[in-house]
């Protein structure tokens, strides 16, 4: 099947409308058409200040989409992709209590009870099974909520969809919940080349049984709608046939689903009136919502969302995805449009799209900004609009305009956008925030930007990024200034030697005028940054709490000080301690650990989660060992090394291609040829397997560029 020729637009206003309709439908999930009715009214836009909630928030409905959707390209973008294959990447991502899922217990939330049995060794699809878990558990309605992503990398392609969905929500889920699976995604899928709501029911109910309960909601409803011109009454004789008194367990899958095909069939083929419909409905509210939006998104392209009340700007493509992969957290939708479409490109047999050279913001798909938007609260600040158009870009075809006003005297105007948490999260329901920054010392921050000719003077440009410093304190560092006469075209570059610690909260584009000029236009092709870290992690401060928080927690205890940074304990299993991001690659990383009673301690490295990584680890036993972990251990090597617990060991692991290096005590232990070099990046973390250990500052040090012989000498650093 060809890919469409807008497929990557088409997939961005998938995930928008995924977005859109998550952050208006959260506020009151879980409500009654008479309560929405009686507080809200009907629905008609965002309703969070009304509630006085936060509009961007963590969603286990978001999460788990663009999260499980990474089982594709972890196992090599496989078309025959398996269930049990999902399950790992489930045990990969999932921090236990922590991420994605709602942890409502075993046999009360369907997802907990699934990660539990794939944590005790059933694998999927026996973990979602009837015969494990019961039809009540098993037929609730996590199974489409994640069912978008498949449908997206299988355009026009409703059968892969299906099927992709299908595996997909059997880890978790069984029975009806999978054929509501299947029929979103096939109608999803299809989409992307057909635009008559009735069709895509026609295609969608193809993909299902038609003696099961899901074939004959759907062919009631559609009846119902032939008879009925009122959505308020076709709700009504939902409520009363497939309501939730006729489905037993929290939130069963039938009468969400029909409430999500409720609002297609009367929403018009309107984005706005769809979601109105969907969301007034009440019950599961933001899982429904995020279904509608997305096949809205999908089938009527940005066009349709932007027909009405601008949804876009409130959001500024601003989602987090909190997993053990924490360089991912801090994300938005044109990234995760690019990631979702070049899995669809690879199983089309075709190449990435790489937007001005892999810029991380580009600004290249209509309207995108990135989550760029002017800084607040600033003292001498001037205004700014800021606004994607086309044109004016060297790479690509589009960028980001920055009209700045009121540059008096030694006023700025500064656009950024976040590389980490904020310091008071908003209170989110379901699971924290947990991130690791995206930016660190030692990288190298490059920008272009253009000066429009019609300027009346020269401005100045600069880089800029905010850290928390001691009692997360946020301190601005600047690069030099760029002096940007009337239509010339500059680049930005800034090595960044600071901060070594203290974790980057944002990065942006600093602009003031020269004396000359009070306002003009600056627009910014891309932003982006590349190399490995510089950096000593340890504690900035005793009253701040952004450095721990900087820290993927995947430990059962942690504490944290200036004379101990790291106190690590596991009850059972294996706990990692996990910051950076999949873009690092080649680099040492170095700590003084002591373990204590343990079964293994040490170091990782290019760790992508909790069950993707290398490591260097002191056994209980009597020996060091060097191990790859890719959804199972693997002993790389390993040497008898007479230790002891609650002594200090200085452990050093280099990664540089598909070599690896290893010293304890300064002694090269290891240099070691992983062949397979599955592993080409990731983040670092310390490793504790059912005990408690210790460890002071660790060390992320750029490997140099020298010959192999030179690197087994110098790798330190």
């Amino acid at each position: 099947m060809p890919i469409p020729v807008d497929y990557e637009e088409r997939v961005y206003a998938g995930v928008l409308g995924k977005l859109i309709g998550v952050y208006l439908g959260r506020p009151f999930e879980g409500w009654t058409y008479e309560r929405i009715m009686d507080q809200l009214g009907e629905v008609r836009f965002y309703v969070h200040d009304l509630l006085g909630v936060p509009l961007v928030v963590t969603d286990d409905d978001i999460t788990g989409t663009f999260t499980f959707l990474r089982a594709l390209p972890d196992h090599g973008n496989d078309r025959n992709l398996s269930a049990s294959q999902i399950g790992h990447t489930w045990l990969n991502y999932i921090i236990e209590q922590r991420t994605i899922l709602w942890w409502g217990g075993r046999g009360n939330s369907t997802e907990h009870t699934a990660f539990l049995n794939l944590k005790n060794g059933i694998e999927a699809p026996h973990s979602g099974s009837i015969a494990t878990n019961g039809r009540i558990v098993a037929e609730q309605v996590g199974g489409q909520i994640f069912s978008d992503g498949w449908a997206m990398v299988a355009p026009g392609d409703p059968e892969l969809a299906m099927e992709l969905a299908r595996k997909a929500a059997s880890v978790s889920h069984d029975g009806e919940a999978v054929y509501a699976a299947q029929v979103l995604a096939a109608m999803e899928s299809a989409a992307f080349l057909e635009r008559d709501i009735n069709r895509l029911l026609d295609i969608g109910m193809s993909c299902i049984p038609r003696d099961s309960v899901i074939y004959r909601l759907l062919d009631d409803l559609r009846n119902q709608h032939l008879q009925q011109p009122d959505w308020r009454e076709t709700r009504r004789w939902i409520a009363a046939t497939y309501g939730y008194d006729r489905f037993p367990g929290n939130c069963p899958v039938a009468p969400n689903h029909a409430l999500i095909m409720l609002g297609l069939l009367y929403g018009e083929d309107d984005f706005q009136q769809t979601l109105m419909i969907t969301n007034t409905s009440g019950w599961d509210t933001d899982c429904n919502s995020g279904n509608v939006g997305c096949l809205m998104g999908i089938k009527n392209g940005l066009a349709g969302i932007e027909a009405g009340p601008d949804w876009r700007a409130p959001i500024a493509d601003r989602l987090f995805l909190p997993t053990a992969d924490g360089g991912r957290t801090i994300t938005d939708a044109v990234a995760e449009t690019f990631r979702i479409a070049n899995i669809g490109r690879c199983l089309a047999s075709e190449p990435p799209l790489v937007p001005k050279g892999g810029a991380r913001f580009h600004f290249e798909l209509p309207g995108s900004v990135q989550g760029f938007l002017p800084e607040e609260n600033t003292e001498s600040q001037g205004t700014v609009d800021v606004r994607n158009v086309a044109g004016h870009s060297r790479h690509g075809r589009r960028c980001l305009v920055l009209r700045v006003q009121q540059l008096y005297g030694e006023s700025v105007c500064r656009v950024g956008t976040s590389t980490f948490a904020v310091s008071e999260p908003p209170v989110m329901r379901t699971y924290p925030l947990i991130a690791s920054p995206t930016l660190y010392a030692g990288q190298t921050v490059s920008a272009a930007v253009e000066a429009d000719a019609a300027n009346g003077g020269p401005l100045e440009c600069r880089l800029y990024l905010c850290a928390y410093e001691k009692n997360d304190v946020l301190t601005r560092y600047c690069s030099s200034p760029v002096v940007c006469e009337p239509g010339s075209y500059n680049q930005l570059n800034w090595k960044l030697t600071e901060p070594k610690s203290a974790p980057i909260a944002n990065v942006g584009i600093e602009v003031s005028g020269t004396g000359e000029i009070d306002a003009g236009t600056i627009y910014l092709d891309y932003l982006t940054w590349k190399g490995e870290p510089d950096i000593v992690l340890t504690r900035t401060g005793p009253e701040g709490q952004m450095w721990a928080r900087s820290w993927i927690n995947a430990v059962d205890q942690l504490e944290t000080s200036r004379r101990l940074p790291f106190r690590c304990a596991q009850n059972y299993g294996t706990g990692l301690l996990i910051h950076g991001t999949r873009e690092w690659t080649d680099y040492t990383v170095s700590a003084t650990v002591t373990p204590h009673l343990c079964e293994a301690s040490g170091i990782a490295a290019r760790v992508q989660g909790m069950r993707r990584y290398y490591a260097l680890v002191l056994r209980k036993g009597g020996d060091v060992a060097l191990v790859k972990f890719l959804d199972r251990e693997t002993v790389l090597a390993k040497v008898d090394y007479h230790w002891r617990f609650d002594q200090s060991y200085r452990l050093e692991l280099a990664v540089q291609g598909n070599q690896l290096l290893g010293r304890v005590n300064h002694q090269q232990l290891f240099d070691v040829i992983d062949e397979d070099h599955a592993l080409k990046g990731g983040g670092i973390a310390l490793v504790i397997r059912e005990g408690c250990m210790s460890s002071d500052a660790v060390t992320v040090r750029r490997l140099p560029s020298t010959r192999a012989d030179e690197q087994k000498r110098r790798f330190v650093g």
